[in-house]
């Protein structure tokens, strides 16, 4: 007894020695708060500024050693992704994408972090604050006005040496080959308005057909492109200026840190590598944080595999039935567009002689002139919001799909359509048969650089 009784009073002046080891927590007034509603910021006061900001909030079980450590470093790490008080400065632009991130990681369960709440419950995010902070965001507001890009905002310099590319700031090197990959999924983006291609490559579209996705495998790779959207005169709305692509390449071992992903971003035409140091690899770890459950992926791939899971393949959009004339869900890409009006989505997929036909990285006012034999296929599904990202929308049931085989001098040889339940051709009046393959031969490939 008495050798336990010396032992609790060496650890009684232990601990009361350690809790003069206290770094500090720096606190300050806000110097540029973020640009919103009252009843906005209301919300954001109480379940963020704890640790996204510059005020000092510490419950008096935080104060103590070593807890207090713990909870330090949490704050200062938070102030570095994210500061309340300081990202007012930025532009609005800037400030609203924080705000989604901000949101999807409430709404995915990943802030405030399951460790905080366990200790702090009065930090969790009421359902109606949640639900005023979407209201707020409002995603699919009409889309802002804008110029409609033409081929003389690029100028006329030649597409970029693609082998050329510098690798990013964290060494990941460009996939000069991209061009080359299947479609994943595509994804409609009311956040900041744009569209997003996501092609993988084989290895990767192997994985998503056979369901081998939990985790993904070693040389998995992704190409994410995003265009600015652009309102066309039909109507519709279509990818405009190319905005980045972006990389994710799977090797578990050689990305340990990184959550078993090297990450890379290159914007702009001129393909410029992201970030101002390695550092930058940080945001993107970051905000894959939420679905690190599903390997840290976002995209739900369209593919007819079975996973035994919710929400991590969209085997409705991949429903196409065996008695279509072609399977061109595992074709190449050419463009995509959305429908408002309808809340649709389509894709423009080519086969290989169609493929051969598009410059997409070549800017241009005239479609491409597909030669004799080439078919295209236009995939259109209505659309339903996307489960891990709150913006977002993804293609859910297929409507139709259209067929057009070039004849001659580039004429359309055949046109057949798909529709409705079970996807039964349907006999289109010629006019319409006319008018549909007009359209579908018309359509711009999407930019890239």
């Amino acid at each position: 007894m008495r050798i336990l009784a010396k032992l609790a009073v060496v650890g009684i002046v232990a601990l009361a020695a350690l809790q003069l080891v206290r770094p500090g927590i720096p606190a300050k007034a806000a110097s540029a708060e973020l640009q919103a509603p009252s009843e906005v910021r209301r919300i954001l006061e109480k379940d963020c500024y704890s640790c996204h900001s510059d005020e000092r909030r510490l419950a008096w079980f935080d104060q103590i050693v070593p807890a207090y450590w713990l909870v330090r470093y949490d704050i200062l790490s938070a102030r570095q992704v994210l500061n309340f008080s300081t990202i007012g400065s930025k532009p609005a632009a800037t400030q609203r994408a924080a705000l989604y991130e901000s949101v999807n990681m409430m709404q995915l369960g990943a802030m405030p972090m399951p460790r905080f709440l366990a200790v702090h419950p009065e930090a969790r995010v009421a359902p109606e604050d949640l639900s005023a902070l979407k209201a707020y965001l409002a995603p699919w507001s009409p889309m802002p006005a804008q110029s409609k890009s033409t081929a003389a905002d690029v100028g006329p310099s030649p597409p970029v040496n693609l082998t050329a590319v510098l690798p990013e700031l964290n060494g990941l090197p460009f996939s000069a080959d991209f061009e080359t990959w299947k479609p994943v999924t595509t994804t409609d983006r009311g956040d900041n308005h744009t569209f997003r291609f996501v092609l993988g490559n084989d290895i990767a579209v192997k994985a998503a057909q056979s369901g081998n996705i939990s985790p993904w495998p070693d040389g998995t790779r992704f190409a994410k492109i995003a265009w600015q959207q652009e309102p066309g005169e039909d109507g519709l709305i279509h990818p405009g200026k190319f905005v980045q692509v972006e990389f994710m390449l799977k090797d578990a071992q050689h990305y340990k840190n990184t959550d078993g992903w090297g990450w890379g971003r290159w914007r702009g035409l001129d393909l410029k590598p992201y970030g101002a140091d390695a550092h930058f690899v940080n945001e993107c770890t970051g905000c894959h944080a939420p679905v690190r459950g599903d390997d840290s992926v976002y995209s739900l791939p369209m593919t007819n595999a079975r996973t035994g899971r919710s929400e991590v393949v969209n085997n409705r959009a991949a429903a196409l039935p065996d008695n279509l004339p072609y399977q061109s869900l595992g074709w190449r890409a050419i463009t995509m567009y959305v429908d408002p009006n309808t809340r649709t989505t389509a894709t423009l997929y080519g086969d290989d002689g169609a493929v051969r036909a598009v410059q997409a990285r070549v800017a241009s006012t005239s479609p491409p002139a597909y030669p004799e034999g080439a078919v295209l296929a236009l995939v259109t599904w209505s659309q339903r919001d996307d489960p891990h990202w709150f913006g977002a929308r993804i293609p859910d049931a297929p409507v139709s799909v259209e067929f057009v085989q070039v004849g001659k001098l580039g004429q359309a040889h055949g046109y057949r359509r798909f529709a409705g339940t079970g996807l039964i051709e349907d006999r289109a009046p010629a006019e319409t048969s006319v008018a549909r393959t007009h359209f579908v031969l018309g359509l711009l490939p999407a930019q890239l650089p």
